[in-house]
This record gives structure tokens, C-alpha cells and sequence, in this order.
């Protein structure tokens, strides 16, 4: 007997349902053949998905601002809605410029070449020959051989976002962006750890280092090897769970979850730290928005707690939680963003506070004059204490903070507890339970430089007139032998006193310097026996100590091969302790002890700005924002030695080096050692070459006088240098340097050919503030104008710096070589 026949309609069925069974990821797609590419233009520079959803390509990131107009990110992106949400990017998220270009090559895969031909970025580990790609409706862009075998995709290289059917196996992650709008790597990470256990933690960037979880699923298996989490899959249907070794399943997801057949869904690891699954109804028009299903974690302000860093917020901020489960962070009332631009950032104080300044500010009268309490309800920088008093009242409590020169803030607690802490405060947050308070130190007014005169002299005033009262009241109150006694002694007093004034004041009058004195021992100790190098230079090497109080100073031992070592050691205590500058290093005390000559100075924690601009992973560059900081900073610090110093004073030796940050990144300008003292009746000085290659000015070579002028062009030098990120020395090699074009010609290049781009390297920050870019490019360039007489004063480069006065074109600063003649716009 035949077996019956299958109808027409069977077989379609049949054929339809084995369709969806074969593992050919290029079915349903349009292929992508090799040599395809888009080129990063306003116009269409994507590839679809075949239903629309998805798109592949160059995006722009102008947002309606015309100086990123240039601007264009590599990524894939939600199509069909409109706020076309990025789910996956290239070039570890640093924009291309206009005209860059995207090829799927047969033996790299994807490669993202510049307008130059450089190539920026490739998808990487391709083994084998690519045949074509695809660009998958689940958003998923796959680049395959001949026989259809995967060979790179997206979901396996995932960025912040998870789609559904997209699995995060062991040893993965996804990392945060830096801002919404900054797609460089940020401080948050969701990771599959080998063990098993899915957790959230933040890192101390610009290092890898991982900071104790704030969220964990515990599926690490510890007590049984088969609960032990296999990998966190974002299912079809939209659930997010981690899939176990023995089969079960661990759901991040919460609640009632809509249909993926209805609505777009995504899981975000957001810039702040907080993981979200959104959903976005499809086809609704311009009415719909992203709504928030469930987040991880429920507090995040209370749950990051980072022993050795920041914590949600930047340092000296605050940390409060909004309705959506976000953290909100600002700055303490009299403290300020470091960055304005990043309102996630550090806070800095608006006043100034240490050991020293309390010891003079006293003379002006009792702490409590000098400084008052802002109090915040249920406030707490948990990770900032050095002291715990207790049992305490609130006001011994405040008192106690008040008079201690290290205390910034008190946290009085639960009606007897009293916690001290210091600056900078890190982990600020907001704790309903807190049931205290925080009082945080501030001052009263503005206090002038302790070596200002103006300062001084209403102490010295106010003494006296206590010591002619006190006098006087004895004087009337006794009879005129004993009066007689009384005058004689204090005359006498007075004269031996004098004597040893002018005894003091004659020995290099170092009392006009306000310094305090220490003897060889009192530094030995302090330094541990100059135990830990910071630095050598031509002069001295310096060593790190602590001083009372715990103090941390650096100290500088001169060496005994330094010529001529007591002139220039008696020129920088008796110059540079008459200089206060918020933009240079501040001597504190000296030694002067037979063979023996060292400085004390005050320690700035984050090192010297060259370590902070050559990093060679572009991920790790400092921000836009705080490198133009820094820059006018060193501005500022030159004018006032150049203008406004009783004495003025030429540098010789403006370089990275020789600059150096404090704990909030203000440039502080150091070594003073090698500069030549001008007095204002002095137009110029002649002297031996100073300084170092790269940053020395072309009238050292050329007999020219030496004025201000060399400051300024090593200035500029150092400028480009921070605009760049680029050393003018060239690129360190197992400690030696690399020949390459000079930087001051290939910027020159840049400049003229419209190529500012190349010159910051797609720096998006730099680049979408472009008219400060362009003008502080060409003040580099009025800057190192070969003729001294061509170039503005310092005082002037701050004017053009700030704003407050306009930048013209600069000439070509090397009038000697060929330069091109005109600016591509």
C-alpha cells in the first residue's frame, strides 16, 4: 500500500519550519561582500538590518552643535525610534573625523582608516578569510568565510548594552562610558568572573584595578561546584538570568516583562553605575520612550564603598539617590566642580586650609573668627576618617575639628560618637539612618598670602598695642622706684632683643622670607634618612618626608658638586620665599647647617604633569577640560613671576617636569634653581645656555639677550604639549627617546591644513570644543615665534587664554624654513 501523498501546502509548511532550523546565520539577511564600505559623511553611512531595525555605520555626534559636526562614532544602533540609542561602538569609543573610512577587508575584517589613510581601529583575532557580513535583526553584526563559519561578532565584544539573544560568557564584561555623552571607558564594569558570580564593581582608572563588588548574584558556586553560575544570558523573551552549571537559572529580571515582539528591549550598564533593563514600545512615532523595567543596584550611593578611591561621586562630593534609582551628586556648599563640564566629578574647595596657614592666620585672633561649620543632616564621607573620639558631645566635637589644623569635616553621630576626617573626602553620600550630622570646616573670609606684608603687619600692631597696655596698666598701678626697675629692664630687654633681630636679619636675611628653619637632623629624621627618592635634577635630588603633624613636604639635599652652591642656594630661599602663587610650589623652610644646604617644599601628590600627558593608551589621556586647566594655570604662574614678583624672575626651564599637580590636578610651576633674577630696572642678561632640549629658545644659540621671552617660548612648546599629548622629545623607549618629526613643525602642519583632528587624535572632548582648540593652537604658535620681539608677554598669553582678548592668526614661527602660506578652514 502507497503511502498517502503530502499536499502542496504541507511541504510549504514543512520547508518554511526547516528554514528556521538551519544554522546559516546569513539567511533572512542582505550579505555584506567584501571590499563594502561607508565613509563617515552627514549623509547615509550605514548598513541595515533586514527589517530596519538596527543600523551599522558612522554616527554623528553634533546633537545639533555645530562644533562636533566633524565628529562621527562607529557603532550600531536602534534604528526605527528616535533617539536612534547606540547599543555597540567601535575604536574604544573615540570618534572618527569627517571622510574617515570603513572597509570589511578580506583578511581584517572590519578596518576604520582617517581621511590620511591611517588606520584607527580593526576588528581583531580574524583567523581565517572573510567572505561577507551581515548585520542580524537581533543587532548582532557578524562577519563570516565562505562555508557561513562566524568569525567575528559584535555580541561577543560587547560595550555598556546587552540585547536579547546576546550571552555574556565567564571572563567578560561590559564597561560604563565616561559620561551620557563621552563614550571613552568609564569607571563602572558588570563582569561574568571565572568563578561563576556575576558582580558589579567599579575600577581606579586609569589602571585595570577592580574594586570589591557592590552587586553580586553569589553564584560562584562556593558551596556547591554544580550552582556555579555558566554564563548571563539575555534570553528572546527579554529575561536576564545566569544560567548555572546544574541547569537552573538565577533571574536578574523583576516582574511582569513585555513582549519583545511588541517592544525594543536593552540592558544598559549606565555611565553612573547603575544596571537597567529599558523597554521601548516599537512602532509608536515620536510618542514613545525608553521606560525603565528593573535596575541593579536598589542604592547605589550606599552600596559603592571604595576603601582606596572614589566612590559613585567624585572626591569631595556627594552622593544622593533620585526617584528612578540614579545617583545625583554635588558639591558641598563653598566648594566648587573641578571640571564643570563633568558635574559627576571632584569638588574642590573654594578656600585654602593647612597646618602652616592656621599657625599665621592665628595671629589675626581665635580660631573661631577664622572659620565656621556648614552642617549637612545625615551626611557621611565614610572612607575619610583619620580620628574617633568618643564619648563626645557635639560641641566638643566641633571644637575639637575646629582646632585641629588636618580636620576639614566632623561627623557627629548617634549623640556621643565623633568621627574626624580630611581632605580629599571620598564616598560622599546621603544615609537617612545616619542619625548625625557632618560639619564641614570652612572660612570665614579671604585670607591674603602669609608672607604678604599686609598681612603681617596688623599682627604685629595688634601685638603691640597689648604689650603697650599691659605696660602701661603696670606702670600707673606701682610706685616710681619700682617704675624705675620696670623701665630699665625693658629697655634693656628691648636692646638685647633688637640685637638679636639684626643678628638673625643680617645672616642672608633669610627672617624676610617668613621660612621656618630646621637643622640636618630634624630633615634626616623627617625623610627616614632620605630613604624614598622623588626626583634628581642638575642641582639636588629630592626626597619625600613628613614633617610635625604628619606633613608630607618634599625635600630637596643640594649637591655638594653644584657650583657655586651657596649663591644659588641663598637666591632660592630668599626669592622664592618671598613668591606666593597659587600656581607655584611654596617653600616652606630651609637648611643651612655647615656643608649642608637643603629646601623644604611643599608636596604635591600627583606627581609631575609629564606623567600625566604620555600615557601611551589613548584610553587613558587626561581630559580635555582639566589639560586646558592646567595649562592656564602654568599661564597664570608665569606672569606672576614674570610681572608681579618683588624681584622678577626668568624660569630658564619651563617643562612637563617641572610642573607639578596637587591632589585636585592644579598646575603648580617648581625648581627654581636654575632661574637668573631680573631687577625691574634690568632689561636683559646675558648668561650661559640653560634649560632642555626641545623647550630652549633660538637666542640662546645666537648671542641674543636673554629676557622673559625664553619662558614664553618654552611655554608655548609646553602648550602643545598639552593640547597634543605628544612630547617634543619624542617617544620614550627603554629610557631613550625616538627620533620623529619635531612637534612644532608637524602642528604647524595640522594647523595649516585644517587637520586638527590629527593633532588632539580624535580627542572628541578637544574636538567638540573646537574654537577653544583652534585658539589655543595658534597662541602655541605666537608663542614660539622665532624673533623674542614677535612674542606676546605672559601676561598677554593669559589674556588670549581666558578669553579676554581675541587671537589673530599668527605668522609662520619659523620665518627661517618654508612654511605654507595660507590655512585650510
Amino acid at each position: 500500500m502507497n503511502p498517502p501523498s503530502m499536499s502542496p501546502v504541507s511541504i510549504h509548511h514543512i520547508l518554511f519550519c526547516l528554514l528556521f532550523l538551519l544554522p546559516n546565520p546569513s539567511l533572512a539577511q542582505t550579505n555584506i561582500p567584501v571590499e563594502s564600505s561607508l565613509t563617515a559623511t552627514k549623509g547615509n553611512s550605514s548598513w541595515l538590518s533586514p527589517s530596519g531595525d538596527f543600523a551599522f555605520g558612522f554616527r554623528s555626534l553634533s546633537n545639533g552643535d555645530a562644533k562636533n559636526d566633524q565628529l562621527f562614532l562607529l557603532s550600531i544602533w536602534f534604528n526605527k525610534i528616535p533617539s536612534e540609542t547606540i547599543v555597540w561602538y567601535g575604536n574604544q569609543g573615540r570618534p572618527a573625523p569627517e571622510n574617515s573610512k570603513l572597509e570589511l577587508a578580506s583578511g581584517s575584517g572590519l578596518v576604520l582608516t582617517n581621511p590620511q589613510g591611517e588606520e584607527l581601529w580593526k576588528s581583531e583575532n580574524i583567523l581565517g578569510t572573510v567572505s561577507h557580513a551581515v548585520l542580524n535583526d537581533t543587532g548582532n553584526f557578524v562577519i563570516l568565510d565562505s562555508s557561513s563559519e562566524v568569525l567575528w561578532q559584535s555580541f561577543d565584544n560587547p560595550c555598556d548594552t546587552l540585547l536579547p539573544s546576546q550571552v555574556l560568557g565567564k571572563n567578560k564584561l561590559l564597561s560604563s562610558r565616561q559620561l551620557e555623552e563621552s563614550f571613552s571607558r568609564g569607571r563602572f564594569q558588570l563582569r561574568m568572573l571565572n568563578s561563576g558570580d556575576l558582580v558589579l564593581n567599579t575600577i581606579n582608572l586609569p589602571s585595570e584595578f577592580a574594586n570589591e563588588a557592590y552587586y553580586s548574584t553569589k553564584t560562584d558556586g562556593s558551596s556547591n561546584a554544580s550552582t556555579a553560575g555558566k554564563e548571563l544570558v539575555f534570553s528572546n523573551s527579554g529575561s536576564l538570568f545566569v544560567s548555572r552549571e546544574d541547569g537552573e537559572k538565577v533571574y536578574l529580571s523583576q516582574g511582569q516583562i513585555p513582549s519583545t515582539s511588541d517592544f525594543y528591549h536593552r540592558v544598559t550598564l549606565n555611565f553612573d553605575g547603575v544596571l537597567t533593563q529599558v523597554v521601548h514600545p516599537k512602532n509608536s512615532g515620536s510618542s514613545g520612550s525608553w521606560r525603565i523595567l528593573w535596575s541593579q543596584p536598589q542604592d547605589i550611593c550606599s552600596d559603592v564603598y571604595v576603601r582606596d578611591g572614589i566612590g559613585v561621586c567624585g572626591y569631595n562630593s556627594i552622593c544622593k539617590l533620585g526617584a528612578d534609582n540614579r545617583p545625583k551628586c554635588n558639591c558641598p556648599d563653598k566648594f566648587t566642580l573641578l571640571d564643570p563640564s563633568d558635574k559627576y566629578g571632584s569638588c574642590r574647595p573654594n578656600f585654602t586650609q593647612s597646618c602652616a596657614e592656621d599657625q599665621e592666620r592665628l595671629k589675626l585672633g581665635p580660631m573661631e573668627d577664622l572659620y565656621e561649620f556648614e552642617e549637612l543632616v545625615n551626611t557621611d564621607w565614610p572612607t575619610s576618617d583619620y580620628a574617633l573620639l568618643q564619648p563626645f558631645s557635639e560641641d566638643e566635637c566641633r571644637n575639637s575639628c575646629l582646632h585641629d589644623c588636618m580636620c576639614a569635616v566632623a561627623v557627629y553621630r548617634g549623640g556621643q560618637s565623633c568621627w574626624k576626617k580630611k581632605l580629599p573626602l571620598s564616598n560622599g553620600r546621603i544615609v537617612p539612618t545616619l542619625n548625625g550630622k557632618a560639619m564641614i570646616k570652612v572660612s570665614k573670609r579671604y585670607f591674603p598670602p602669609t608672607d604678604d606684608p599686609r598681612f603681617r603687619e596688623p599682627t604685629v600692631k595688634y601685638k603691640d598695642q597689648k604689650t603697650l597696655v599691659l605696660v602701661g596698666s603696670v606702670l600707673l598701678g606701682t610706685s616710681g622706684f619700682v617704675n624705675f626697675v620696670l623701665i630699665g629692664a625693658c629697655v634693656g630687654f628691648f636692646l638685647i632683643h633688637r640685637k638679636q633681630l639684626k643678628k638673625i636679619s643680617t645672616k642672608g636675611k633669610m627672617v624676610e622670607t617668613n621660612l621656618r628653619y630646621f637643622t640636618y637632623q630634624e630633615l634626616f629624621q623627617a625623610t627616614d634618612g632620605f630613604k624614598e627618592e622623588l626626583g634628581r635634577g642638575a642641582f639636588g635630588i629630592v626626597y619625600k618626608g613628613a614633617i610635625s603633624n604628619d606633613v608630607a613636604v618634599a625635600v630637596k639635599k643640594l649637591t655638594s658638586m653644584m657650583q657655586d652652591k651657596e649663591k644659588e642656594f641663598r637666591t632660592e630661599v630668599n626669592v622664592i620665599g618671598q613668591t606666593h602663587h597659587k600656581n607655584l610650589v611654596r617653600l616652606l623652610g630651609f637648611c643651612d647647617e655647615g656643608q649642608e644646604r637643603l629646601l623644604v617644599y611643599e608636596f604635591l601628590s600627583n606627581g609631575s604633569l609629564s606623567s600625566l600627558l604620555f600615557e601611551e593608551d589613548p584610553k587613558l589621556k587626561t581630559p580635555w577640560n582639566q589639560r586646558c586647566q592646567i595649562a592656564f594655570g602654568v599661564a597664570r604662574g608665569l606672569m606672576y613671576l614674570h610681572d608681579e614678583c618683588p624681584v622678577q624672575i626668568i624660569h630658564c626651564d619651563i617643562k612637563p617636569q617641572n610642573i607639578l599637580l596637587d591632589n585636585y590636578c592644579v598646575a603648580k610651576i617648581s625648581d627654581f634653581g636654575m632661574a637668573k633674577l631680573l631687577m625691574m630696572n634690568q632689561s636683559y642678561t646675558q648668561t650661559n645656555i640653560r634649560g632642555t632640549r626641545g623647550y630652549v629658545a633660538p637666542e640662546w644659540f645666537r648671542n641674543l639677550p636673554i629676557t622673559v621671552k625664553v619662558d614664553v617660548y618654552s611655554f608655548g612648546v609646553l602648550l602643545l604639549e598639552i593640547i597634543s599629548c605628544r612630547s617634543c622629545l619624542g617617544k620614550q623607549t627603554s629610557g631613550e627617546e625616538t627620533e620623529r618629526e619635531a612637534l612644532t613643525d608637524w602642528a604647524y602642519d595640522c594647523f595649516m591644513e585644517g587637520r586638527l583632528d590629527v593633532l588632539v587624535e580624535g580627542d572628541v572632548q578637544a574636538l567638540r570644543d573646537r574654537e577653544k582648540l583652534k585658539n589655543l593652537v595658534m597662541v602655541a604658535f605666537w608663542c614660539i615665534q622665532e624673533d623674542p620681539s614677535s612674542r606676546p608677554t605672559m601676561r598677554k598669553v593669559t589674556q588670549m587664554l581666558e578669553g579676554a582678548v581675541g587671537v589673530p592668526v599668527p605668522p609662520c614661527p619659523f620665518p627661517f624654513n618654508s612654511c605654507n602660506s595660507s590655512i585650510v578652514p
